[in-house]
């Protein structure tokens, strides 16, 4: 249990580095240069009031200088990303598989909080994220089998050998997880903007594509598509109350996918046992 713990303080100061991601790289901003400072008066924040979460209770929620309000999305990614730290290390122990699955859910805390404030899912943790996790499929298995019964079946159907299993077995069944679902994302969305006679990345932005490849290389297949299938239900519900209560056009209202997939996501590797 103390590892676990042990693990939560790290997954706050991870926290920590990821509010800097999702506030700049969206923005086309470095997260090295400038050091961290309150966004809206300019001024440089000392390490005593940049501490996860406790300096945010201190300051009250505002900035020390010009005492305007800090958002809350600020102590909520970092208790968010501590959180799941604690649980993959809890579950799993010191492993890489726990390793592989705390650095996939930062990445994933991240894109919902990137996708819910700017309509944006960078590069840097969707496609970066894909290949870390066809990295880590090398090391750690895939949780999923669909692939390697794929190639024996064809492998019976044209009498050939195969069989894949260890490390290959598990890039197979990681690439699997990455390609299909976004071919059948990116697919649906061209037929839907065929019949609405618009171009496909307008109906559906490719961020969201890459998000679902991302987290098909690191679950495989079947988890990638219970993704896709909880973010669906969840931003059709979510999001019609929200069109609802606001008094919004159905027609002109964005709605934030790639937040719902990231939950989605999220919410899936917390049910999965690698």
């Amino acid at each position: 249990m103390i590892q676990a713990w042990i693990a939560f303080v790290f997954g706050l100061l991870i926290g920590s580095f990821l509010n800097v991601c999702i506030h700049r790289w969206p923005r086309g901003r470095s997260v090295v240069k400038p050091r961290s400072h309150c966004v809206r008066c300019r001024k440089m924040i000392p390490w005593y009031d940049n501490i996860p979460v406790v300096s945010y209770l201190l300051l009250g929620g505002k900035c020390r200088y010009c005492k305007r309000p800090i958002s809350i999305r600020y102590p909520v990614v970092e208790l968010l990303t501590a959180f799941f730290w604690f649980w993959f290390v809890w579950k799993y122990g010191v492993t890489l598989t726990a390793a592989k699955m705390c650095v996939f859910a930062s990445m994933l805390v991240a894109l919902t909080f990137c996708d819910m404030e700017k309509r944006l899912l960078p590069d840097q943790f969707t496609k970066g994220g894909m290949w870390i996790g066809f990295v880590c499929s090398l090391f750690v298995a895939v949780p999923d089998h669909i692939a390697q019964a794929l190639l024996w079946f064809v492998g019976q159907a044209a009498n050939l050998d195969l069989r894949v299993g260890g490390r290959i077995g598990s890039l197979a069944e990681s690439l699997l997880g990455a390609g299909f679902p976004a071919f059948l994302l990116w697919g649906g969305a061209w037929l839907w903007s065929k019949v609405r006679h618009r171009q496909s990345w307008e109906m559906l932005g490719m961020g969201d594509v890459k998000l679902v490849a991302m987290v098909g290389s690191f679950l495989g297949l079947m988890s990638a598509m219970a993704t896709m299938l909880y973010g669906a239900i969840g931003g059709s519900i979510i999001g019609t109350i929200y069109i609802l209560a606001t008094k919004k056009k159905f027609s002109e209202y964005e709605l934030p996918f790639g937040t719902f997939l990231g939950a989605a996501g999220l919410a899936v590797a917390l049910m999965i046992r690698i």
